[in-house]
């Protein structure tokens, strides 16, 4: 799927200036970001699914640690 994006001149430069360092294009550096903020996310909502999975399965142990 083709998308148009918009972006500010100042992080186009950016973008150009760390493209041509890493001898990649500005697309591939634009993939590699949108694939860092999703595996960011899906990281973020496996960790509160664990958490949540904890307190509700061993709410009664983590009570008695309180208490000891």
């Amino acid at each position: 799927m083709a998308i148009n994006v918009r972006i500010p001149e100042e992080l186009d430069r950016q973008l150009e200036e760390l493209a041509t360092a890493q001898h990649v294009s500005k697309h591939a550096l634009l993939l590699q970001g949108a694939t860092l903020v999703v595996d960011r996310y899906s990281r973020r909502n496996e960790i509160e699914s664990g958490l949540q999975f904890v307190l509700t399965h061993d709410a009664e142990l983590l009570q008695r640690l309180e208490d000891a």
